[in-house]
């Protein structure tokens, strides 16, 4: 039985073999959900799927496209958004 810290549904289990020989569970958190675009809603490429704590060590350019609106809209929003920002 494991830990009762263990006993939750909200982590994922990994089986890794030790050095012994042989298969021992292990418990981890659930990767983080995918960013998503702030107007139509879907995922975003380019953007890491990570924890905040790794995401404080990543440069910049790992954060994210080098693009305007980069990391808030994909690139289909972003083409339609400095469309119509042009045509105004």
């Amino acid at each position: 039985m494991p830990a009762p810290r263990l006993r939750s549904r909200s982590l994922r289990k990994v089986f890794r073999k030790v050095p012994g020989g042989r298969v021992s569970l292990h418990h981890k958190k659930k990767r983080p959900k995918t960013a998503k675009c702030g107007n139509c809603g879907a995922s975003l490429k380019g953007v890491p799927r990570a924890f905040p704590f790794r995401m404080r060590s990543m440069a910049k350019t790992k954060k994210r496209p080098e693009r305007p609106y980069g990391g808030v809209l994909c690139s289909r929003c972003m083409r339609q958004a400095i469309i119509d920002k042009t045509r105004q």
